[in-house]
């Protein structure tokens, strides 16, 4: 593990303000052999102004998660209960004169792939000028295009050069920065990002976080960066949502998760984590594998491999607690921690 003055980069974040509230959501694919839940009940409240990480591993679903907060999930899946909250206002039940108003003008997003995102027969400038344009009609077209270009040279490209490439002409930092750069056009309030640097190598991967950081320091954009790697989250990060099997099981801002993770998972992926410094050995692979999201759930979702699991994990699903302010974690264990902590009346 790194020292605490590398580790935080950002400096310990300030009370917690919202700016987008989900309530028991559920996301479910109706599958020709069954019914998965990719998000179960999920609970969470997003820092407005501020850098929040969400981790976990493959299938916990981060993906899904994001994609429904943009009321974009694809068939065969449906969110199927809950309330997203913007202004408000319940996204889920937006019109659709609504809906395209939220999109790119209050909550914007950058995907894994960048390539698949960009209009191969279309050049960056004539995409530029379309995404705005589908959207507002208050700039001409140069009044548009000297827009992108800052936008362009903010994510640290030659403006000049790139608005006139089609996507093939770039390389895929370059496609990856392009679309975090659209993705500020209409200066929504919140970012999205769903592992922005997979398939990148890793010098690649650190320069778009350094920018990210800095659009962040410019613009005090909310930004949410779903990603299965710890130690950018560390580095770039203000907040930590932990999520397994569909469920946000601990939330807090990165000095309390780090210095005290409480969650059993939570402390198995801080473990796990690969580092340059510490002995190899010291690093050990979480046991077992990830829950089958189609069985029914009973006890805790992730009881199968941990290993403080008792009788009372395998039987109920544990509640969401306040371990502190602004920190939560649902757990059997740590509810019976805070009640013994308790004084006695």
């Amino acid at each position: 593990m790194q020292t605490q003055d590398k580790l935080f980069e950002n400096g310990r974040p300030e009370e917690m303000t919202s700016i987008l509230e989900i309530r028991d959501l559920c996301v479910d694919f109706f599958l020709p052999n069954g019914v998965l839940r990719a998000v179960n009940y999920l609970n969470f409240d997003l820092p407005g102004g501020k850098i929040t990480g969400l981790v976990g591993e493959s299938g916990s679903g981060k993906t899904t998660l994001t994609s429904a907060v943009l009321r974009t999930v694809s068939n065969p899946g449906k969110i199927t209960q809950g309330h997203i909250m913007y202004e408000g206002k319940d996204i889920l039940a937006f019109s659709d004169k609504d809906l395209k108003n939220y999109r790119w003008q209050k909550a914007a997003m950058v995907f894994q792939a960048a390539q698949n995102c960009l209009n191969p027969s279309m050049t960056i400038k004539e995409q530029f000028i379309e995404t705005y344009l589908a959207h507002k009609k208050d700039l001409s077209v140069s009044e548009i295009t000297v827009l992108s270009e800052k936008l362009l040279k903010g994510v640290r490209l030659d403006a000049e050069r790139v608005l006139r490439s089609y996507p093939h002409e770039m390389s895929g930092g370059m496609k990856q920065r392009v679309m975090i750069a659209f993705a500020q056009i209409l200066e929504p309030a919140i970012l999205f990002l769903d592992e922005p640097t997979t398939a990148l190598d890793v010098i690649t991967q650190d320069y778009i976080f350094d920018i990210l950081q800095t659009i962040h320091e410019k613009t005090h954009m909310t930004m949410l960066l779903s990603t299965h790697d710890i130690a950018v989250v560390a580095k770039t990060c203000d907040y930590m949502a932990v999520m397994y099997g569909g469920c946000i099981v601990e939330m807090g801002n990165i000095f309390d998760i780090f210095e005290s993770p409480s969650h059993p998972y939570t402390k198995l992926l801080i473990k796990a984590a690969p580092s340059l410094v510490g002995e190899l050995k010291e690093r050990t692979a979480i046991p077992g594998t990830a829950p089958d999201l189609m069985k029914k759930r009973e006890g805790c979702i992730f009881g199968n491999r941990c290993p403080l699991c008792g009788e009372e994990c395998r039987q109920t699903e544990p509640k969401t607690v306040t371990v502190s302010q602004g920190h939560t974690v649902a757990c059997h264990k740590i509810n019976k921690e805070l009640v013994n902590d308790k004084p006695k009346s």
